[in-house]
């Protein structure tokens, strides 16, 4: 069988708009807020779902909503859908969830009261394998059972959830803001998928060799253009359909990125839509785009804060230099490649 044959459903847990109550870090120093779970779950989501897209799997996203949406909902959704694999993207906590603690790590779980419980348990382990192989979080706790989970007691496929880290552990709390962490255990857990289809996964690869699609396109490369949008920020819903608002917001995004403006995705507009090489930019005052928002989320997971919105104002000139001051670099406000340097890696000058 080939890939195109499986009907992969992907789950992201709770909610930011407005956030699930409780699903939180505790209050993150220099942030000065907490961070919400699904401020991780939901991108984590989407690169496992432009994987499996990438990779030639037919996918079903059982929360595409910002909101929260109930579990009985999702489990309906899942049922409707004739799913081989349901995978859910969530954190961990542990403690009373007011303070830090030392607890961290990987697990990934099955239900022993799921409909498929040795399927469940083995793509549980097929995930879990992958993401600490193929991942940044190479931290195993190992594969464990959950009861009274919904989605992945009652849904009539093998199921498994992914707690990809603590919440309520300091460093893995901020890497929830990380996207290389996040596009980590993201792509992961699609090589787990592959892997345990006994199916190949496909990298990213080169985008500027990815297909040319415009208004009227209907195809996968279309749900993945729609998919990177929304990660830059664009309220889409990702249906595999070029229509209006996708190339309307295809061509606000090429004249953030000072693209030519033509509603089309060719090879220049794929190359800064799936950003394979951010530091081949040089950044500072006046620059926008992907680049920017990906220097962003960097410097706001290392606890800089900063408006996450592709444009290098002064608040992030401010925090640039901030880091490169704690960094040991020139404060220059310049991204270059010592800066990149300091950026592109998971640890912070304030983790100190």
């Amino acid at each position: 069988m080939k890939a195109s044959d499986y009907i992969i459903g992907a789950n992201d847990e709770h909610g930011q708009n407005p956030p699930t109550v409780g699903k939180r870090t505790p209050v993150m120093p220099y942030l000065d807020r907490s961070i919400y779970e699904n401020e991780f779950n939901r991108p984590a989501k989407i690169y496992f779902a432009i994987a499996l897209l990438r990779s030639g799997f037919r996918i079903l996203d059982i929360h595409p909503e910002l909101s929260d949406i109930s579990i009985s909902t999702r489990v309906s959704r899942a049922n409707s859908g004739s799913l081989t694999y349901l995978v859910t993207f969530a954190y961990n906590a542990f403690g009373n969830g007011n303070t830090f603690n030392t607890a961290s790590g990987l697990l990934t779980y099955y239900s022993r009261a799921s409909r498929r419980p040795a399927e469940s348990r083995a793509l549980a382990e097929e995930l879990y394998s992958a993401i600490v192989e193929n991942s940044l979080q190479d931290n195993g706790r190992g594969v464990s059972t959950l009861t009274d989970i919904g989605v992945l007691e009652s849904v009539n496929c093998p199921s498994s959830l992914i707690e990809a880290g603590f919440m309520t552990n300091l460093r893995e709390a901020r890497l929830m803001l990380d996207p290389d962490w996040q596009k980590s255990i993201g792509f992961a857990a699609c090589e787990g998928v592959a892997n345990s289809l006994s199916l190949p996964y496909f990298g990213e690869g080169n985008p500027s060799a990815y297909p040319v699609i415009r208004r009227g396109s209907r195809n996968s490369y279309v749900t993945i253009a729609q998919y990177y949008l929304i990660l830059n920020g664009k309220n889409l819903a990702a249906d595999g359909i070029f229509g209006s608002a996708t190339q309307s917001a295809v061509i606000d995004f090429q004249r953030r990125n000072g693209l030519t403006q033509d509603g089309i995705i060719g090879k220049q507009t794929w190359t800064k839509l799936v950003l394979p090489s951010p530091s081949a930019y040089v950044l500072r005052v006046g620059s926008s785009g992907s680049a920017v928002r990906y220097a962003q989320e960097k410097l706001l997971s290392k606890l800089y804060p900063l408006t996450v919105d592709g444009i290098f104002g002064e608040k992030t000139d401010n925090a640039v230099k901030l880091f490169q001051t704690e960094s040991r670099l020139v404060p220059d406000g310049i991204i270059g490649p010592l800066t990149w340097s300091a950026l592109t890696g998971l640890s912070s000058p304030r983790d100190r």
